[in-house]
């Protein structure tokens, strides 16, 4: 009896052993095979980036290729950070291109440019760049120094505090129905990855302090901010004179967002009744720098 329990015993030992190893073995493919598929994804991964780089650097010498997120349904894009560089390429009458194959590039920014096979991120280093480079500084030549001190303070609230207090509705209150409203083709991809997104807008907004506000307090925020808007522009044609500038393209691509891309807002409620001259001041920047604004969305819309 004992003989035969020794041999029971062994042949169980020796059947969990190939187990074991049969276990083993199994994790060592599977490990195997994630490595080459990792690796396979990075091998395609630099060939579709090289051949993009090829292609936009065919674009031509001194060509302007603005890398964006797609176009939205009532606007020529759902960022008011890209429709502020595109309005400046416009008013300086640099050509440009718009890609939207890839929206984010260095420092994970959008939007951002390549020019002569360089690549710039942040849509105002964008523009300080090419004020630069094709000499079209408005704010220097047509601004005295305390003017363009003024331009600075208006262009930084808007876009480091108006900016802040309008993700607060889009991302928080609004839980994206405006992003989802504002774009005719959404990837299903956005659907499963939005409540992630929301969640990281949310810990951003309360590490910059917005988030740690009540909505009534965001929304009085933006008020006294489109106020200052509206007190400074008063009857003139644009923010800072007779002819517009860049801080003009910075205020112009959020009035375009609040106009557009904030149904259900009080901010409608609030350029409807209160600030008058500033639908009035974005209308002319469109007239003038947009004339092909329908042809610019998604489907285009004729007249």
């Amino acid at each position: 009896m004992e003989g035969v329990a020794a041999a029971g015993g062994g042949a169980v030992w020796v059947c969990g052993g190939v187990r074991w190893m049969c276990g083993r073995t199994r994790k060592r493919s599977l490990g195997v095979a994630f490595l080459l598929l990792w690796g396979a994804a990075r091998v395609y991964r630099y060939y579709v980036h090289k051949k993009r780089r090829e292609r936009w650097a065919n674009a031509g010498q001194d060509v302007v290729i603005v890398h964006a997120f797609p176009k939205g349904r009532y606007t020529p894009n759902m960022s008011p950070f890209v429709l502020k560089l595109e309005t400046y390429l416009r008013l300086a009458q640099i050509t440009y291109q718009v890609d939207y194959e890839e929206p984010l590039g260095p420092k994970a920014l959008c939007p951002w440019i390549t020019l002569n096979g360089e690549e710039v991120a942040d849509s105002q280093l964008i523009m300080e760049r090419l004020g630069r480079q094709y000499d079209k500084n408005f704010e220097s030549k047509l601004l005295t120094k305390e003017q363009q001190a003024v331009a600075r303070a208006f262009s930084l609230m808007v876009s480091e505090h108006l900016a802040w207090c309008l993700r607060d509705w889009r991302y928080v209150t609004d839980y994206g129905q405006g992003i989802r409203q504002g774009m005719s083709h959404i990837p299903l991809y956005y659907y499963l990855l939005f409540p992630y997104l929301r969640r990281r807008m949310i810990k951003a907004l309360k590490i910059q302090g917005v988030g740690r506000h009540t909505h009534s307090q965001v929304q009085h925020m933006v008020k006294q901010d489109l106020a200052a808007l509206s007190h400074y522009l008063g009857e003139k044609p644009f923010l800072m004179g007779e002819e517009p500038c860049e801080v003009d393209c910075t205020v112009f691509g959020f009035l375009s967002q609040l106009l557009w891309n904030y149904p259900g807002s009080p901010y409608i409620i609030m350029l409807n009744n209160d600030f008058r001259n500033l639908q009035q001041y974005h209308r002319r920047l469109k007239d003038r720098l947009w004339p092909d604004w329908d042809s610019c969305l998604d489907p285009p819309r004729t007249s």
